[in-house]
């Protein structure tokens, strides 16, 4: 324990993987790839800069002294030129000429671009493993008949396959928004104070293939193929809340999936992996509390509200540039990052052992059953010359008197016995039970199931095999 304050992203919840992408390590290694990149693109285009002085540069990339960079910024007040002066310490013989022409956000706005490519990329890897997971889940289960509910009551059957289709679907829906992000993603190159590229026009004299070049190949060494057409000082801060946007849609529906969860645990019909020495309760022995997806919910409901972070900021920038950007988007944009994957950590955890009961599955369903299966048994009564009008009053009868036995006296559901002992019905136990069987309700569920694997997961799971078959190791 220390005697300041630690963000729980990094104690409890997020992987090293990601606290390394929003790292000061990450971030000041790649201000310095950056300056390297301008470094050589310059030399080789012409300017006054020589191989030895590119050659030093990158020797001390990583050559990174934070007690020197933090006295010169206390003195300076701007970390841009405190580390610019700290990088020039470890390289006296090119110090002069690095961040030759460009402005902050040269290494600032594209560095977040760079991070942001990292960062989608992992939970891209996530989301996928997720889908995986959760389709050879609706697979396994794909024949087993459950409740469906609609308003969180009582509807036509599903099966247990069949809902975990919807949960996956949803995460694939983010996948692809995830890729297109992924896609869109564009430096900033070196764009100057207002976007207008003014201090290299006067370095290469006006010479705007000179200027192009030299986006081209800063753009090729950082892994990118173009730079933003057109900006301020900075990229469009639409980019952000684009992203952040798609993290929020990974939220929403690992928090679909958590409740989802919840309510069944409740039920009894489904649970997350209960570990053999964990505790559910601090009062309650007997208790096995679905920890895991609240922390879902917990930190999804923390990533939707984060969202309107960089849209308000994307909307609130004055012409070329505002500086009320920089403190919101630094902590916003990272700890978004940061939740999303405290949460496909958990998904990937809940979902390699999600625990079904299937006897109380079907036990849940035959209560509820008969209800649904009147429609069948008129139709079989009126096959045998029975008056569908009086047969669908009685039935109505019938059922209002089994659900207040139900509800209001704790008895079992005996709608069947009162149909069967009703001779209007013509019809006997034995029918009846012919008619009650649940894989007779659940449609085209197994069918669905397999299409959707087939069609729409099957081909993201064999493009990332190399992928598959992550763990979500938790910290708590």
């Amino acid at each position: 324990m220390t005697n300041s304050y630690e963000s729980p992203f990094c104690t409890r919840y997020a992987s090293k993987e990601m606290q390394y992408i929003f790292s000061a390590d990450k971030k000041f290694s790649t201000w310095r790839r950056l300056w390297v990149a301008l470094a050589r693109a310059e030399m080789k285009l012409g300017l006054p800069v020589t191989q030895h002085q590119v050659d030093q540069l990158e020797a001390n990339i990583d050559n990174i002294d934070y007690e020197e960079a933090a006295k010169r910024e206390a003195l300076v007040r701007h970390d841009v030129m405190a580390h610019v002066q700290t990088y020039g310490v470890c390289c006296p013989d090119a110090k002069a000429i690095i961040h030759l022409g460009a402005t902050s956000c040269y290494v600032g706005d594209n560095t977040d671009i760079i991070i942001m490519r990292d960062a989608l990329s992992v939970v891209k890897r996530k989301l996928i493993n997720v889908i995986n997971q959760l389709s050879s889940f609706a697979d396994k289960y794909k024949a087993m008949p459950a409740l469906a509910y609609t308003h969180l009551q009582p509807a036509q059957l599903t099966t247990v396959g069949k809902r975990a289709t919807l949960w996956c679907n949803e995460f694939l829906m983010d996948l692809e928004e995830i890729e297109y992000r992924i896609s869109c993603l564009k430096l900033l190159g070196q764009k100057g104070t207002t976007g207008t590229q003014a201090s290299f026009v006067e370095l290469f004299k006006g010479d705007s293939d000179k200027i192009n070049l030299l986006e081209k190949m800063i753009c090729e060494e950082m892994g990118f193929d173009a730079v933003v057409p057109v900006s301020g000082q900075t990229y469009s801060r639409k980019i952000d809340a684009q992203v952040l946007s798609a993290l929020g849609g990974v939220a929403q529906s690992a928090s679909k999936f958590s409740n989802d969860l919840r309510i069944l645990a409740n039920f009894k019909e489904m649970e997350e992996p209960f570990e053999k020495n964990q505790i559910g309760s601090s009062a309650m022995p007997y208790k096995r509390n679905p920890m895991r997806s609240e922390r879902i919910t917990s930190l999804a409901r923390y990533v939707i509200i984060d969202t309107l972070n960089p849209a308000f900021t994307s909307a609130t920038q004055w012409f070329e540039r505002t500086l009320d950007d920089s403190a919101n988007k630094r902590i916003a944009v990272a700890e978004a990052f940061l939740a999303v994957d405290a949460i496909l950590n958990i998904m990937l955890n809940v979902t390699d052992g999600l625990v079904v009961y299937p006897k109380v599955v079907h036990q849940r369903v035959m209560k509820e059953l008969p209800f649904m299966a009147t429609e069948n048994i008129m139709m079989q009564a009126v096959k045998k010359g029975g008056d569908r009008q009086e047969l669908h009053e009685k039935l109505r009868v019938h059922s209002i008197n089994a659900g207040k036995a139900v509800k209001e006296e704790g008895k079992d559901n005996d709608l069947i016995d009162r149909i069967v002992n009703d001779p209007s019905f013509m019809i006997t136990r034995e029918e009846t039970d012919e008619i009650l069987k649940p894989e007779n309700f659940i449609g085209r569920s197994i069918e669905q199931v397999d299409d959707f694997i087939a069609q729409c997961v099957s081909p993201v799971i064999n493009k990332n095999k190399d992928i598959l078959n992550e763990k979500g190791e938790l910290s708590v």
